[in-house]
């Protein structure tokens, strides 16, 4: 079984591939979204894991954010709704996930390059305001599935400028009896072909991915915006932000010089 997923999951990327290099330069914006969705749902179902989402209410004009746990997490979104998600520029060297992570409309940002940052934010703002889903994970790196890590503020500036809401989400992965399933983490020195062989080996995973109150950003600062959606994604996730470790304000740069702001984990 597993050596029949992981072939499985290889042709499937090399699937995508052709799909972004000879069928996206003649679909139009619905068509490529429709590939997204259907393509990622596909794979996580490759990878044994089933997709339980709570999302009734249609998803407006805004800036989506989740917390943060696995590669897989950018598959899950778009399994909902394909978006234009921020991630930082090493993921763009990853084998064939890179590759289709451009081809698929992710903004990637360099480390401490402050006029890419300016440019990226700016195209942020851009989009949220043509209509496009522009989503980004907050903490800025991957945490253990039961802690959440402080949301940076800085991007929460593009839904300020953009004057569209904030859009959370929660996210987990569970097994079978309802717990939290250990093999979702993507942390420390975990490699993702570790991650990704940990997956496929893992069994009963579901992913399930709630949708939450929006938040206005009008008369908002981006530190009461990124408080504000961490407090919510926390109550979405059964945590009380008091039982979660001990945490600094949120993090308050200048969208120029932004830490690392990441849409698919490390």
């Amino acid at each position: 079984m597993f050596v029949f997923r992981l072939l499985r999951l290889i042709a499937h990327l090399f699937k995508g591939m052709a799909v972004c290099a000879f069928l996206f330069p003649f679909t139009s914006a619905k068509g490529q979204e429709a590939h997204i969705r259907r393509w990622s749902r596909k794979l996580l179902r490759i990878c044994g894991i089933a997709i339980r989402i709570d999302s009734p209410q249609p998803i407006p004009r805004s800036l989506l954010v989740a917390n943060h746990i696995s590669w897989l997490d950018i598959f899950v979104v778009n399994s909902l709704q394909p978006c234009r998600f921020v991630a930082k520029s090493d993921i763009r060297g990853w084998p064939l996930i890179g590759w289709l992570c451009a081809k698929t409309g992710t903004i990637f940002i360099s480390r401490g390059k402050a006029s890419d940052v300016r440019r990226i934010f700016k195209g942020l703002v851009e989009s949220i305001e043509k209509g496009e889903h522009v989503a980004f994970f907050p903490e800025g790196t991957t945490a253990p599935q039961g802690t959440l890590l402080p949301f940076h503020a800085n991007l929460f500036e593009a839904a300020i400028d953009a004057k569209a809401p904030v859009q959370p989400y929660a996210l987990r992965y569970t097994a079978r009896d309802g717990s939290l399933h250990p093999a979702a983490n993507f942390i420390g020195e975990t490699t993702i072909v570790e991650s990704i062989l940990a997956i496929l080996k893992a069994d009963g995973m579901t992913a399930e991915l709630k949708q939450l109150p929006v938040i206005a950003t009008e008369g908002a600062h981006r530190r009461d915006l990124a408080r504000s959606a961490r407090a919510v994604v926390a109550e979405g996730l059964g945590y009380s932000l008091e039982e979660l470790s001990p945490v600094s304000a949120p993090a308050d740069t200048q969208p120029e010089t932004a830490p690392d702001p990441q849409a698919v984990p490390r």
